[in-house]
């Protein structure tokens, strides 16, 4: 029998997930290296171009898509045309990979909540996470992963049944209602670190570094790619996720104005992150007498060992400890709810599950997965897969997502004239000639030197072996699996939106 859709309550509701789904891990611990290392203050300008030409448009986009075709992301492709369904599994399996990942980054923000009490990373925060906590090998292996390693598994799977429990419960009365609690406290607890951050010795030192424009990078033109890069990986496009959450919004809904608020709320919580993490280095740096380019990283190493490191030195260091993790875990599992939900969506749709087998089916797989890199070698495979889901999946979804809505089976119109019915801001020739021309040729940059970057040399120094099985064989299994599953019928929805509208009003 099919399922009735459901809704959110209220437009706050859905606004404050998309903006939960948008702010995670890349806003606290990517956005402030990637501005450090391409021209500091001059990367706000190459940003905000990114964000106005292509951010916000594609948000619009996908929120128009969601709304007005009622489905998943394989069923809104479908319906505009049944022959790109396979970008919507395309979204699906990279929304899979990610987040089988993603959970276990949350679960060492979990573990590292309880190691702020006791400041138990020591002095030697690097050979504590590396050695003490992960018990990372050696060196990578395709064939020798090592054992589990049970103090990173246990959180794990704490992570993943609070994240099922949530999804379980449906859109309301799970997402929406964990979406009102967490993002105020999220706000408020951020708001408190930045402030203690910015009032300490040396922080002025860290925000003039972080600020200070090196005006002559603006001429390369990998820090534009850089931008728009960091654009899409903070904004969650083209992985499904927008289009899925706009799917539950009533047909009056203005998605250009929400599309607005989500992107701008995204942007300037990344802003008020490279604040906080700046003034924090400059902090450190006064503290230790070491340049701030020695101890300015980005990503596993900013937030598990320079962090830490900067933590021991502060007045009430436990507090503050708790603080920061407590940001790092809520930003993400708001994030690793929203890319659970667009597999959900798709199977229930696709095979006729309820919501509640479905989370247990796909959360259940998820979770298996995710034991892979709570292993001894699980850190190298982390490190791979993410590095090509991002550079090859996202990227090439957002690609055809493009060129084939807009050029393809040219949907310009029909989506413009549904954004504008209901939508205080009207989408445009602006909006047209940023997304049909400026976006697809940036992406299309950008492809193409991060094809030629990882085929001219193996990624992070790992055997050619590990690389290859690991990164390029994932990168192709996806692509196989997202031509495969359009040829199976749809079993829990009409494919046919008019039909499925006369279907849900009787």
């Amino acid at each position: 029998m099919e399922q009735k859709r459901e809704q959110w309550g209220s437009r706050l509701g859905f606004v404050l997930a998309a903006i939960g789904s948008a702010i995670g891990l890349g806003n606290i611990w990517r956005f402030p290296y990637v501005a450090y290392k391409n021209g500091a203050g001059a990367f706000l300008i190459p940003y905000i171009f990114a964000l106005v030409t292509t951010g916000i448009s594609f948000v619009a986009l996908e929120f128009v898509v969601g709304k007005k075709y009622r489905g998943s992301a394989p069923l809104c492709y479908f319906r505009i045309n049944k022959h790109m369904e396979f970008v919507g599994w395309w979204q699906f399996a990279i929304s899979f990979v990610i987040m089988t990942y993603y959970a276990v980054i949350l679960a060492w923000s979990l573990s590292y909540i309880g190691f702020s009490t006791t400041l138990a990373w020591g002095n030697e925060t690097k050979d504590f996470f590396y050695n003490s906590y992960l018990q990372v090998s050696p060196g990578a292996s395709v064939t020798n992963f090592g054992g589990v390693v049970w103090q990173t598994l246990v959180p794990v799977l704490v992570i993943w049944a609070v994240t099922l429990c949530i999804s379980y419960r449906g859109v309301r009365n799970g997402i929406e209602k964990i979406s009102r609690i967490v993002l105020p406290c999220l706000a408020v607890l951020f708001i408190i670190f930045v402030i203690r951050a910015v009032t300490l010795p040396g922080a002025a030192v860290g925000l003039n570094t972080f600020f200070e424009p090196s005006w002559s990078q603006l001429k390369d033109p990998n820090i534009w790619m850089a931008a728009y890069a960091q654009i899409f990986y903070s904004l969650s496009l083209a992985m499904g996720i927008m289009i899925t959450y706009s799917s539950y919004l009533p047909k009056d809904s203005d998605t250009t104005n929400n599309a607005y608020i989500t992107a701008f709320s995204n942007s300037g919580f990344s802003l008020l992150s490279g604040i906080g993490i700046f003034a924090a280095l400059g902090f450190m740096s006064a503290m230790s007498g070491k340049p701030i380019q020695d101890l300015a990283a980005g990503g596993i190493g900013l937030a598990f060992i320079v962090l830490p490191q900067i933590i021991n030195q502060l007045p009430a260091s436990q507090i503050f400890g708790v603080i920061f993790f407590i940001c790092l875990l809520i930003a993400g599992i708001t994030s690793l709810i929203s890319l659970l939900e667009v597999c959900i969506a798709a199977a229930s749709e696709k095979f006729n599950w309820s919501r509640k087998h479905t989370v247990l089916i796909i959360g259940g797989l998820a979770t298996l997965v995710s034991v892979a890199y709570t292993t001894h070698g699980g850190l190298y495979l982390l490190d791979v897969v993410d590095n090509y889901v991002n550079d090859f999946g996202v990227m090439l979804s957002a690609v055809f997502e493009i060129i084939l809505i807009l050029w393809v089976y040219k949907q310009t119109k029909p989506l413009m004239e549904e954004a504008n019915r209901f939508s205080q801001i009207r989408l445009g020739n602006y909006w047209k000639i940023c997304l049909a021309f400026i976006t697809p040729v940036i992406l299309i940059i950008i492809l193409v030197s991060s094809f030629y970057t990882n085929i001219t040399q193996v990624y992070g120094g790992y055997p050619a072996d590990f690389d290859a099985v690991f990164g390029w064989g994932m990168v192709i299994a996806l692509l196989v699996f997202a031509l495969i599953i359009p040829h199976l019928r749809w079993r829990g929805v009409k494919t046919n939106l008019k039909a499925e509208k006369e279907e849900n009003s009787k």
